[in-house]
C-alpha cells in the first residue's frame, strides 16, 4: 500500500497530482519487489516537498535537494557548496560538516553537484546520531553564514604569491579555482562538459556547474549570496528519508527552521533545448596526454550524440536506456564489435550511453584513442551498426537476457510493458529510426590534443589577471595585502567546537561483529563457508598464492587477471561467454592482491554452469589471441592515463608505497609506464608468453583457497560442484628500497604522497598509528594543506592491514610546502600538549564509523578469507583503539614517524 500523513504544517499529496507530477513514481500499492511503502508530503506554509521510502532498514537515509539553474560557467553552485560547509547560525564554526566526520557513525555523508540540482545526503544506522547530523544539515543550508573571507579561501581572490610579502607577485588563489584548474587537464572531463555545451546551446546544460577558471573570476560575493537566497529555499527544496526511523520526527525538525520561511516562486531558467535544424559538427582542443600512454596520433577522442526524449516520457527513457545497453553493452554488443574489437578507439568516449539527466536526454556513441584522420570512417561505423540493427534486430536470446538483469522501481513498472512491446513489433528498430537515424538534432564533437593547449590557458589567465591588477589603486593592493594577513590570522585560530553535537566513544560497540563461518576441505583445497540471507545469489570467492612469482612477472599481474575476462578460451570466444554469463546470470571478478583474487557471482539456477565457466577461465584462457590482447592493452592505457588525471593523488600513494611492500605494485606509475610501453609494442608474443607462465603458477590446486557465501539451501550444490571443479584441476620477503620519484604532468597542479613503515595488523602500535593518522589529518594537515596551501584535499591515512602510514595532496599548488607540511606535522604533534579527550573521542569515532558501517552479505567473512584476520584479532584491536591515549600517540609519532626512512611521489609540473 502507499502510505500518507498529514499534519498541521506538512500535508499529503493525492494520487492526482501524483500521477501527474511523477508519473514514474506508483503510490497506490506496496512495492513488494523492493519491501516498501512511499509517502509524499507537502510543507504547507514554505512550499518544501518530501518524499519518505518507509522500509525496514536501520541504515537510514536523509536528503535535502535544490533545483538550480546556472546561467553562466562561474561556478556559483560549487563555491556555494563549500560555503555552506563553512559555519552556519547555530554551530559557527569553520567546516562544522567536515567536522561531524570525527562526532558521528554515519555510513554515508557527501554534497552532490549535478547537471541542474544540487544534494546534500547523510546515512547512519544510530538513531541519535541521525538526529544530530540532521540538525546541523538544515542549518548549514538554510542559514549559512557566507562570510566573505570564506568566499575568498574557498572560491577565488587575488592575493600575493607569499602572502607575508607585500612586493612578491598578486596571484589568483582559491580552493575551488586550484581545484578546476586541475580539472582543466583532465581530457574526459573537458570532452564531456565540453560536448554537453554545444549539444544543449542556450539552455542551463550547456553551462558547467563546476566553474571553468576563466569565468571563476568573474564571480562577486554579492552575487553567490543572491544565488543562495533565491535557490536554497524551501520553495525549491525536496526532501528525502528512508529507512525505518519515525517520519514524524523528522517532519517535526524540518518544520522548525522553515517557519522563518515565507512561499517564493523558484527562480526558472531555460530548460527547454531547442532542437537542431539540420546536424552539426564542433572541434576543439585538449591537452596531449602527458603520461603518453598512447602515441600522439592515437589521442583524438569523438562521439556522434542525438537528442532524444523528454525526461517526463519515463518508459521511453526506459526503453533508449534498455536499446543503448544493447548496442554498447559486453564484448559481444555491435558498438563494441564495430568500434572497440576493430581498434578504431581503444575504449568507448566518456559520454557513450543513454544520459537521462536533461530535460531532454541524449544518446551518444564514440571513442577515445582515434587516430587523427579516422574520424569520418568510426561516424560511418556508428551509422552502419545502427542501420544494421534497424534492418535486422536483436537476437532474442540477448533481449531475453538484458530482461533478466533489470531491477528496480522503475523498471518493475516498466519491464512488463516493454516486454509486451517488443513482443508485438520492432520496438527497438523503431526508436533507431524516430530518434537515431531522422533525427537532425545530431552532433558529431571531436577532440584533438594541442601541443599549444597548457601555454594558451596560461595566456588566458596572465591576461585575466594583468586585467584585474592593472585598475589595482594603491588602497586596493593594501586591502589585498590586509585580506591575505587576515585569512592567515583566521586560519590560526583556535576554534570552540563544543557547540556542534557529538556521540561518545560509550556509543561505540565495544564488541566486533562477527559472523558464523565454517571451513572444511573439498579435495585438498581449503573452503570457508558462510550460510545466510543472499536472496538466491551465491558469491564465490577465490585466492590463489602464487609462490616463486619473479619481480618481472609480478608486474604482469594486472593485465593477467584482466586477460581472463577479456580475451576468451580456446574453445569458446569472449562474445560467446559473455553471452553465457548474462544468460546464466553471472559476474565474475579478478584482480591481484599480492596474490591473485578471483570473485564470482551467481543465481542458485547456474551453479554448473558457474564453476564450469570460471575453471575454464582459469585453465583455458587464450592468451595468443593477439588481437585481442592488443585491444586490451590499448584500453588498459587509456583508462590508466584518464585515471592519473584524476587521481593522481592516488598514484603518488601507490608509488611510494611500491618501494616498501607489493601492496602498491600494481596501481602505482609503473603500470602506468608498463601500459605505456606494451601498448607501443609491434610483437606481442613475448607479452603472451609472461601471462602463460603466471596461468601455470596459478592453476596448481595447493595455492588455491575459496570461500563460499550463499543460503542455507545452497551449501551442498555448490559443494557438489566445486568437487567437480576441484577434480579437474611460499611467498617470499620483499626487498625495501626507500625512494623519491616525480612523474612530470604539466596541468599546474599537483599531487604529493610520502610513505614510511609502520607495524603489523596484530602489533599493539597499530592503533595507536591509525589514532595518530586521524589526528593528523583533521586538527592539523587539513588546515595547513587545503586552508593555508589552498590544496583540495590533504591529509593522512594508516593502513593497518599493509602497516603503512602515508600523507597525501591532491590538487595541490604549493607541493614544495606541503611536503615540508608533513615534517612540520611530527614536530607539531610531538610539541603540543596532550590531546583531549573530546579529540580522542572524535578520532575514535572517525575510525569506527567506518570500521562499523553495514556490508553487503558477498563481503561476510571475506577480512578472515582474504587477509587472514580473525574475529579474535578484530576483537582485540577494536579493544586497542578504545584504549589508545595521548601519550599512546606521541610514543608513536616518535618511534615511527620522525627521522625514519620514507618514499616520496609528486606527480605534478616540473617547475
Amino acid at each position: 500500500m502507499c502510505l500518507f500523513y498529514a499534519g498541521p504544517t506538512f500535508s499529503a499529496v493525492t494520487t492526482t497530482q501524483l500521477d501527474q507530477r511523477a508519473s514514474d513514481l506508483t503510490c497506490n500499492r506496496h512495492v513488494k519487489e523492493l519491501e516498501l511503502g512511499v509517502i509524499w508530503l507537502k510543507h504547507d506554509k514554505a512550499g518544501a516537498e518530501h518524499l519518505h521510502i518507509a522500509r525496514d532498514d536501520s541504515d537510514n537515509v536523509f536528503g535535502i535537494g535544490f533545483a538550480r539553474f546556472p546561467d553562466n560557467s562561474a561556478g556559483v553552485s560549487h563555491i556555494l557548496k563549500h560555503l555552506t560547509l563553512c559555519g552556519s547560525r547555530s554551530y559557527p564554526v569553520r567546516d562544522p560538516v567536515l567536522k561531524m566526520l570525527n562526532r558521528s557513525m554515519a555510513t554515508f555523508m557527501n554534497v552532490s553537484i549535478e547537471t541542474d540540482y544540487t544534494l546534500y545526503p547523510f546515512s547512519t544506522t544510530n538513531p541519535v546520531d541521525y538526529n544530530n547530523l540532521r540538525s546541523v544539515y538544515l542549518d548549514a543550508i538554510f542559514f549559512p553564514l557566507l562570510r566573505e573571507l570564506d568566499f575568498k579561501r574557498e572560491g577565488w581572490r587575488l592575493e600575493h604569491e607569499d602572502p607575508n610579502d607585500r612586493n612578491s607577485p598578486i596571484v589568483f588563489k582559491g580552493i575551488v579555482y586550484n581545484m578546476m584548474k586541475g580539472r582543466m587537464g583532465d581530457a574526459e572531463y573537458l570532452f564531456s562538459s565540453q560536448m554537453q555545451h554545444y549539444m544543449f546551446p542556450g539552455a542551463a546544460y550547456a553551462f558547467n556547474s563546476g566553474g571553468y577558471p576563466a569565468n571563476i573570476t568573474d564571480l562577486s560575493h554579492e552575487e553567490l549570496v543572491h544565488f543562495h537566497k533565491t535557490h536554497y529555499h524551501p520553495s525549491n527544496a525536496k526532501f528525502y528519508t528512508y529507512g525505518n526511523l519515525p517520519l514524524e520526527d523528522s517532519l517535526a525538525s524540518i518544520n522548525a527552521k522553515l517557519q522563518e520561511f515565507s512561499p517564493i516562486k523558484p527562480p526558472l531558467a531555460e530548460k527547454v533545448i531547442k532542437p537542431f535544424d539540420s546536424p552539426r559538427r564542433v572541434n576543439v582542443t585538449c591537452p596531449v596526454d602527458p603520461s603518453k600512454l598512447s602515441s600522439s596520433e592515437k589521442q583524438v577522442k569523438m562521439s556522434v550524440s542525438f537528442l532524444t526524449n523528454k525526461a517526463t516520457d519515463t518508459f521511453e527513457g526506459f526503453g533508449l536506456r534498455f536499446l543503448s545497453d544493447l548496442l554498447t553493452d559486453g564484448h559481444t554488443s555491435p558498438m563494441h564489435q564495430a568500434l572497440i574489437e576493430s581498434r578504431l578507439g581503444s575504449d568507448y568516449s566518456a559520454n557513450t550511453g543513454y544520459d537521462g539527466s536533461t530535460m531532454a536526454s541524449s544518446l551518444s556513441f564514440g571513442v577515445q584513442g582515434m587516430k587523427q584522420g579516422d574520424g569520418a570512417k568510426v561516424e560511418a561505423t556508428i551509422l552502419k551498426v545502427l542501420e544494421q540493427v534497424r534492418d535486422e534486430g536483436f537476437d532474442s536470446k540477448r533481449i531475453d537476457s538484458s530482461f533478466e538483469m533489470e531491477l528496480g522501481l522503475k523498471q518493475i513498472q516498466h519491464i512488463d510493458r516493454l516486454k509486451a512491446e517488443v513482443a508485438s513489433g520492432p520496438f527497438f528498430q523503431n526508436l533507431i529510426s524516430k530518434y537515431l537515424l531522422n533525427n537532425p538534432h545530431k552532433l558529431v564533437f571531436t577532440m584533438t590534443p594541442s601541443s599549444d593547449y597548457f601555454a594558451e590557458v596560461t595566456a588566458n589567465e596572465t591576461m585575466r589577471l594583468m586585467a584585474k591588477t592593472r585598475v589595482l589603486t594603491k588602497a586596493d593592493r593594501e586591502a589585498i595585502y590586509e585580506q591575505g594577513q587576515a585569512l592567515l590570522k583566521h586560519q590560526e585560530q583556535v576554534e570552540d567546537i563544543s557547540c556542534l553535537p557529538t556521540l561518545t566513544v560509550s556509543d561505540i560497540s565495544k564488541k566486533v561483529k562477527t559472523f558464523s563461518l565454517e571451513h572444511s576441505a573439498v579435495g585438498s583445497v581449503p573452503v570457508q563457508w558462510r550460510s545466510t540471507s543472499t536472496n538466491g545469489i551465491t558469491y564465490l570467492g577465490a585466492i590463489s598464492v602464487i609462490p616463486g612469482l619473479t619481480p618481472d612477472l609480478k608486474q604482469y599481474l594486472p593485465l593477467f587477471t584482466h586477460s581472463l575476462i577479456s580475451l576468451g578460451t580456446r574453445q569458446r570466444a569472449m562474445s560467446k561467454i559473455s553471452d553465457n554469463m548474462t544468460l546464466n546470470k553471472v559476474d565474475i571478478y579478478i584482480a591481484p592482491f599480492l596474490s591473485t583474487n578471483h570473485s564470482c557471482k551467481f543465481r542458485h539456477l547456474s551453479h554448473d554452469f558457474m564453476y564450469d565457466l570460471f575453471g575454464s577461465t582459469i585453465r583455458e584462457t587464450n592468451f595468443d589471441d593477439v588481437s585481442k590482447l592488443r585491444t586490451l592493452i590499448q584500453r588498459n592505457a587509456s583508462g590508466l592515463s584518464n585515471y592519473v588525471v584524476d587521481s593522481g593523488h592516488v598514484f603518488a600513494m601507490k608509488n611510494a608505497e611500491s618501494r616498501l611492500t607489493p601492496a602498491g605494485l600494481f596501481e602505482g606509475m609503473s603500470q602506468v609506464h608498463l601500459m605505456n610501453a606494451l601498448s607501443q609494442k609491434e610483437d606481442l608474443s613475448e607479452v603472451s608468453q609472461r601471462l602463460k607462465e603466471i596461468a601455470e603458477l596459478v592453476t596448481k590446486r595447493s595455492s588455491l583457497r575459496f570461500a563460499i557465501n550463499c543460503g542455507e539451501d545452497q551449501m551442498s550444490h555448490n559443494e557438489n560442484s566445486l568437487r567437480r571443479f576441484v577434480g579437474r584441476l611460499n611467498r617470499r620477503p620483499m626487498e625495501t628500497a626507500f625512494q623519491n620519484s616525480f612523474f612530470e604532468l604539466p596541468y599546474g597542479i599537483s599531487c604529493t604522497a610520502k610513505c614510511l613503515r609502520g607495524v603489523a595488523y596484530t602489533h599493539e602500535d597499530s592503533a595507536k598509528l591509525e589514532i595518530l593518522a586521524s589526528l593528523m589529518s583533521n586538527l592539523f594537515l587539513h588546515r595547513e594543506i587545503s586552508e593555508k596551501n589552498g590544496a583540495y584535499d590533504g591529509g593522512a591515512i594508516y593502513s593497518a592491514e599493509g602497516g603503512l602510514f602515508s600523507f597525501y595532496s591532491y590538487r595541490d599548488p604549493s607541493p614544495q610546502k606541503t611536503l615540508k607540511t608533513y615534517q612540520d606535522s611530527v614536530q607539531w604533534v610531538l610539541s603540543r600538549k596532550d590531546f583531549s579527550e573530546q579529540e580522542l573521542a572524535e578520532a575514535k569515532l572517525s575510525i569506527f564509523r567506518t570500521m562499523d558501517a553495514p556490508i553487503s552479505a558477498r563481503k561476510e567473512g571475506m577480512v578472515l578469507f582474504s587477509e587472514g584476520i580473525t574475529d579474535e584479532m578484530c576483537q582485540v584491536r577494536r579493544e586497542q583503539l578504545l584504549r589508545v591515549t595521548s601519550a599512546d600517540v606521541k610514543e608513536v609519532a616518535d618511534r615511527y614517524l620522525l627521522d625514519q626512512k620514507y618514499s616520496q611521489c609528486v606527480l605534478g609540473d616540473k617547475e
